[in-house]
C-alpha cells in the first residue's frame, strides 16, 4: 500500500530499494536514512501531523507537530492495495509504516502501542502484535495524489489530511465470531505512542469473575471494536458519544436491547452510524455482555481506572 519514493540524497548516501512480494502487489521501500524528524512546537500548516503522548526526550503528554515535508523524507513504501474498502477497486498508495513512526518518536519501551485519532474523534489501535502482522501505513498520496486529488468516502467526505492503510489484510485471530478486524481510519489528524497497558487498562474486565473465559473473550473483541468509538474515561474514541459507563448499564439492565443494536444499529436508531454487526452468533453477544456487566457496581464503573 505504498508508492516507492526514491529517496536520492547528497554525496555519500546509497539507497538501496527492497522489494518484498506482499499479496497485493509489491512493497518497495528504501533503506537510506534520512535526517531527523524535527518536531515543532507549533502548526505551520493544515497538513502537519499532530504527534503526541509519549514521545522520546519529552515529557509525557507533550504535543508537537511534522509537516507533510518531513513525513515524506522518511523511507517510504508503495504498494497497490486491492482490499480497502475505503477504495472502489485497486488503488496505489505510499506512505511511512507506523513501525518506522514509532522507531523515530516514540520513548521506548513503554511507548508500544500507536494510536490515530481522526477529525471525527474516532480512535485506531495499533499495538506492537497487529503492527508486526500487518504493517499498517501512514498514507501520504493515493495514486500518486496529495490529499487534495484522493477520492471521497462512501460518504462523501474527504479522506484527508492523512488515513492508514495495509498492504494486504489477513485476520490474525477470531474470538468466537469475531474475525480481527483491519483499522483503516481515514481523516487522521493524530498520532500518539502510548503505554498499551495503560491505555487498554482503561477497560480491563473488573471485579472477581474478570479471569472467566466467556468475560476475557469479551474484553478482547470490545477492546478491539468498541473501544474505537466509546470511550473510558479519557481513553478511548469519542465518535459515538456513548461511553463505556452506559454500554454496561445497558449490558445489565436491556442485555436483549444491547443485542440487538450490536447487530443492527439502525433498527434501533435509524441515525446511528456505526456499521452492524449481524454475524456475531450467540456465544459472541454473551461474551461481550458478560463483560460489559463487571463494570457495573465495581470501582471504575465509568471505564476510568479505579
Amino acid at each position: 500500500m505504498r508508492r516507492c519514493r526514491a529517496l536520492l540524497a547528497a554525496a555519500g548516501f546509497l539507497a538501496t530499494v527492497i522489494i518484498l512480494a506482499h499479496g497485493a502487489g509489491a512493497i518497495a521501500q528504501t533503506s537510506n536514512v534520512p535526517p531527523s524528524i524535527t518536531l515543532h512546537e507549533q502548526r505551520k500548516s493544515a497538513s502537519d501531523l499532530e504527534v503526541g503522548g509519549d514521545l522520546a526526550g519529552l515529557p509525557p503528554g507533550t504535543t508537537r507537530y511534522v509537516t507533510r515535508d518531513e513525513l515524506l523524507s522518511l523511507p517510504q513504501v508503495g504498494y497497490t492495495v486491492s482490499d480497502d474498502s475505503n477504495f472502489a477497486g485497486p488503488t496505489r498508495v505510499s506512505g511511512v509504516a507506523l513501525e518506522e513512526l514509532a522507531r523515530r518518536l516514540a520513548a521506548a519501551p513503554e511507548s508500544d502501542l500507536v494510536v490515530a485519532i481522526c477529525d471525527d474523534k474516532y480512535r485506531a489501535n495499533y499495538p506492537h502484535a497487529y503492527r508486526t502482522a500487518h504493517h499498517p501505513v501512514l498514507v501520504l498520496e493515493v495514486n500518486d495524489k496529495p490529499p487534495s486529488g484522493w477520492p471521497k468516502s462512501s460518504e462523501g467526505n474527504d479522506m484527508g489530511p492523512y488515513m492508514i492503510s495495509h498492504p494486504k489484510f489477513t485476520p490474525a485471530y477470531h474470538v468466537l465470531s469475531h474475525a480481527e478486524e483491519r483499522q483503516i481510519p481515514w481523516g487522521v489528524v493524530r498520532i500518539e505512542f502510548r503505554n498499551e497497558t495503560e491505555v487498554f487498562g482503561a477497560i480491563a474486565p473488573r471485579g472477581a469473575h474478570a479471569s472467566d473465559v466467556a468475560v476475557q473473550a469479551g474484553y478482547r473483541i470490545a477492546q478491539q471494536n468498541c473501544f474505537r468509538c466509546h470511550n473510558a474515561g479519557r481513553e478511548g474514541g469519542e465518535k459515538s458519544g456513548v461511553t463505556w459507563a452506559v454500554l454496561s448499564a445497558l449490558a445489565s439492565g436491556s442485555p436483549e436491547f444491547f443485542a440487538q443494536y450490536a447487530r443492527d444499529p439502525r433498527s434501533k436508531n435509524p441515525n446511528a452510524q456505526m456499521p452492524g454487526n449481524a454475524d456475531y452468533r450467540e456465544a459472541t453477544m454473551h461474551a461481550l455482555i458478560t463483560y460489559f456487566r463487571t463494570f457495573q457496581g465495581a470501582a471504575g464503573a465509568d471505564g476510568a481506572k479505579p
